[in-house]
């Protein structure tokens, strides 16, 4: 195993993390819609007790997301969490929001009422994916931060931190960029329709079914017109390269040559987009069907993460700044110049391989948990939400 090779297989994992975290967010995506699918207090219950058995997949896999990245990239985990840290703050609070309403909505002695909770579910439901998915866009647009590696060891530094966001803003300023916006409603509307699609599956209701089906449409449509339109945008800019002295220029159609240059990354995404839309299409299609089993969470999910997993990687291999910089050029982060040592990436590889086994208790568990299907005869269950 070379010192690149590992390089770029803890590129992979991280990015693999990342589309099942995108993908895991059908959480926040169902419980921004609760109140619209069930209209009645017990159907949005339902709802909430449905998301209610998996928020800890997505919570814990957030942070096993930062996590991975610490270890393996700890030059970006500083750069991006200690410095845009407004940003990543605001997304931890609401998921800690999130974990509280979950437990305390219906409680005896809320003193606040089961809406404030279900308004905090709701809030994390918007701004949870929101600002996620302008994180994942600063991979391609910048963030404006400075990196100098020589106040470690300069005497004179007044402070030895390698790197400084140029602003006050800590990651906000982020937000000004339309595009990052762009992409990150159309992470919004994606959680919708996969929290959508996993309530209809997962929930043995037929009036929540039915909403589901007409909800489905109207997230569907605005995330395909802002998905395309952020595609488009992608593979027309400019892009952050790295020549082979370790420096960055800008490289013009560079993200459409690294899907060209790397054609199993162009394979990748194509077929998640098939099946992300394969998905949607077999449930409006089949919407007015009696006893459907509503299965296309499953593709849709599977497509999800091929889809994130191919534009994450495209940010990072071939020789591109996986996190550029817009106040300094050549502070940009590459897979090369903010990675751990070889030691810890080769002890850290042997680790990983344990992966497959705790994959495999997450799906025993998850299979065990939708064994059967919800409905109102759960919400008389004393662990009910």
């Amino acid at each position: 195993m070379t010192y690149e090779f590992l390089q770029h297989y803890w590129c992979f994992i991280v990015s693999l993390l990342g589309a099942l975290l995108v993908f895991l967010l059908f959480v926040q995506g169902a419980n921004s819609v609760a109140r619209s699918l069930g209209q009645t207090e017990e159907g949005r219950r339902l709802v909430y007790n449905s998301t209610g058995r998996k928020w800890e997949f997505t919570f814990t896999t957030l942070v096993t997301f930062g996590g991975a990245f610490f270890a393996s990239f700890p030059l970006f985990y500083s750069t991006s969490f200690g410095g845009a840290y407004w940003l990543w703050m605001i997304i931890l609070f609401t998921f800690v929001l999130q974990a509280v309403s979950y437990e305390f909505q219906n409680k005896i002695g809320n003193f606040l009422g089961p809406k404030t909770f279900q308004f905090f579910l709701t809030l994390n439901g918007i701004v949870g994916p929101l600002l996620l998915g302008g994180a994942v866009a600063t991979f391609f647009e910048g963030s404006n931060f400075i990196v100098e590696k020589n106040n470690l060891i300069d005497p004179t530094a007044l402070t030895p931190i390698i790197s400084r966001w140029a602003n006050a803003s800590h990651g906000l300023d982020a937000l000004l960029n339309p595009w990052v916006l762009v992409l990150g409603f159309a992470v919004v509307f994606l959680a919708r329709v996969l929290g959508i699609l996993y309530v209809m599956n997962n929930v043995n209701d037929e009036d929540i079914r039915s909403r589901g089906s007409v909800r489905l449409i109207g997230a569907a449509v605005p995330f395909l017109l802002l998905f395309v339109a952020y595609l488009i945008h992608l593979l027309l800019k400019d892009g952050f390269a790295v020549d082979d002295f370790g420096r960055i220029y800008m490289e013009p159609y560079k993200y459409l040559n690294n899907f060209i240059d790397m054609w199993y990354l162009t394979v990748l995404l194509l077929i998640g987009v098939v099946l992300v839309l394969w998905g949607i299409g077999t449930e409006i299609v089949n919407r007015k069907s009696v006893n459907r089993k509503c299965f296309g969470i499953w593709p849709a999910g599977i497509g999800t993460v091929l889809t994130v997993l191919a534009l994450l990687l495209s940010s990072a291999w071939n020789n591109t700044a996986y996190y550029p910089s817009t106040a300094d050029l050549q502070s940009s982060l590459t897979i090369q110049n903010s990675c751990s040592s070889e030691f810890t990436l080769t002890t850290m590889f042997w680790v990983s391989l344990l992966v497959p086994f705790v994959l495999a208790y997450i799906v025993y568990a998850w299979r065990a948990i939708d064994a059967k299907k919800l409905d109102k005869e759960e919400l008389k269950n004393d662990h009910a939400y």
